[in-house]
């Protein structure tokens, strides 16, 4: 079944059907912005279904494995780019969907979280082939598809939702459900991303200044230039969101 061409504003009723449909959900977080990706809504939802909930932090090959955010029990750290953690994954769902039916063999699978969190890139990590179309803009996913991962797994792609009435566009932005170009105040956002995260952005363009100041020298370094030979900086922090959405920096 395949549920297609819904507006945003319907997406909730999707995901209300798949976690009345599956036995087990997985929560999609960015292990770069776990408390950013956290849907408290889905999460409730979840909960008074009596479904198991998975928590699955992707993109872990773009956080410092030094020092990797520390995990609630039962949850899941993959990299769906580097195939990393997707045997522990498939356990845990296993295992979370015996302790649930018993000893049922086979599950189907809802894969939730915020737009562009990663969850298509996992499903096609998951069966091995690109089944589950991925793009690094927001809202990608427009409908419901059922894809197979292997005989005992069947896992349902869903287009991301945010919470009702969360309006914090510089968050939506950094996290990619908005795509860096609809997004009106860019240079906001990579402010933002750069008192979060010290020196990340500096250190992969090899900067010299910080905050503003940096903007300033990537508008300089890559010729963005506006009447009155000014940098242009908005120009420049779509390029710097731009690579941060697209997980070029790392």
């Amino acid at each position: 079944r395949i549920w297609t061409n819904k507006p945003m504003a319907n997406y909730w009723n999707i995901v209300k059907k798949v976690i009345e449909e599956a036995d087990v959900l997985l929560l999609v977080l960015d292990s770069r912005l776990v408390d950013m990706t956290k849907n408290a809504e889905v999460e409730d939802k979840v909960i008074k279904a009596g479904k198991p909930l998975i928590n699955v932090y992707t993109k872990s090959d773009l956080i410092n494995r030094r020092a990797p955010p520390e995990l609630p029990f039962g949850s899941v750290m993959v990299s769906s780019k580097k195939f990393e953690g997707l045997s522990q994954l498939r356990e845990r769902i296993l295992i979370e969907g015996k302790k649930k039916y018993g000893n049922r063999q086979r599950f189907l699978v809802g894969v939730l979280g915020y737009p562009n969190v990663g969850k298509s890139s996992l499903i096609n990590a998951m069966k091995g082939t690109h089944s589950a179309s991925t793009s690094p803009q927001s809202g990608h996913t427009k409908g419901v598809q059922k894809i197979k991962a292997d005989n005992r797994i069947m896992l349902i792609d869903t287009p991301g939702v945010l919470p009702y009435r969360e309006n914090n566009v510089v968050k939506h932005s950094i996290i990619g459900s908005i795509d860096y170009g609809k997004e009106k105040e860019p240079d906001l956002a990579i402010l933002n991303i750069m008192e979060m995260f010290p020196d990340k952005i500096e250190s992969y363009y090899h900067l010299t200044g910080h905050g503003e100041d940096a903007i300033i020298e990537i508008a300089l370094k890559n010729h963005m230039i506006m009447k009155g030979n000014l940098p242009d900086i908005i120009r420049a922090a779509r390029f710097i969101l731009k690579e941060w959405q697209e997980g070029k920096i790392r």
